[in-house]
């Protein structure tokens, strides 16, 4: 029996890892509904049927958050370190020193791997799924790739259209929040990629997807000196944000042809 538990704030204990990169890294939850949609529409049919065997009727849109809802099951507190990865500027994942703990890398590489071969238990399939259903939208939040240095942006204090916040919650849901539109808006909007930018997005693998976020940060970490952001700043970074959240829905769907439709 799979239970669900909301859970809306996510803290990630600071001990486990020197180089650990958060408190609260997760796509909010808008973010994950609209990678989950768009998902869905680039799934084969022989794919879908085998998600409604392991899922049952939920939508993926639904199973992509159950990985930050299982926060409140202790059972699984060995995905904590699961939603990030640290890559520090000027190396590559390969040098950096591993949480042992695990990341987010080495967990979807695992994952993904572990499902291709089958031969899991129902429940181990089905947790599988959604973890890799969730942690492809994670990795695509830029910050959820971190430097070491500020919990991946949760040190770093700012006030955000007036409010206190900081930068990591502004990528994870405040500027997608600020657009007052629902999951499905958002992602009927942005999911109208042609068939070779399909193919293009698909063909690249796990590392690539954490490279291409260590590729923003000087966008992200652009601030003022008073650390107040708002419209300028959503003007010039929401279309990242964009990018970001077709870029994973698309990617989604290919992890899941590829894992079911082969």
């Amino acid at each position: 029996m799979h239970t669900p538990f909301f859970a809306f704030l996510i803290l990630f204990s600071t001990s486990l890892f020197s180089h650990s990169d958060s408190n609260d890294l997760r796509w909010g939850q808008i973010g994950h509904y609209v990678t989950g949609h768009i998902a869905e529409n680039h799934i084969t049919e022989n794919t879908a049927a085998e998600i409604e065997r392991v899922i049952g009727k939920e939508t993926i849109a639904s199973a992509t958050v159950w990985m930050d809802d299982i926060r409140s099951d202790s059972t699984y507190d060995y995905t904590n370190t699961w939603h990030w990865v640290t890559i520090p500027d000027g190396m590559t994942y390969d040098e950096t020193e591993k949480n042992p703990e695990g990341d987010i890398i080495a967990a979807l590489e695992e994952s993904i791997a572990r499902l291709k071969e089958g031969g899991l238990s129902e429940q181990e399939e089905y947790e599988r799924l959604k973890f890799v259903m969730h942690m492809v939208g994670d990795i695509h939040q830029p910050l959820h790739v971190g430097t070491g240095e500020d919990l991946g942006g949760n040190r770093v204090r700012v006030h955000w259209m007036g409010n206190n916040s900081n930068l990591h919650r502004v990528w994870d849901s405040d500027m997608i929040n600020s657009r007052q539109m629902s999951y499905t808006e958002i992602a009927m909007n942005l999911d109208v990629v042609d068939e070779d930018q399909v193919r293009e997005w698909q063909s690249a693998d796990v590392r690539d997807w954490a490279n291409e976020s260590v590729s923003y940060r000087d966008d992200v970490y652009d601030l003022p000196d008073d650390n107040r952001i708002g419209y300028e700043y959503r003007f010039q970074n929401y279309h990242i944000v964009e990018k970001r959240l077709v870029q994973a829905g698309v990617r989604l769907a290919g992890v899941l042809n590829d894992i079911y439709d082969r």
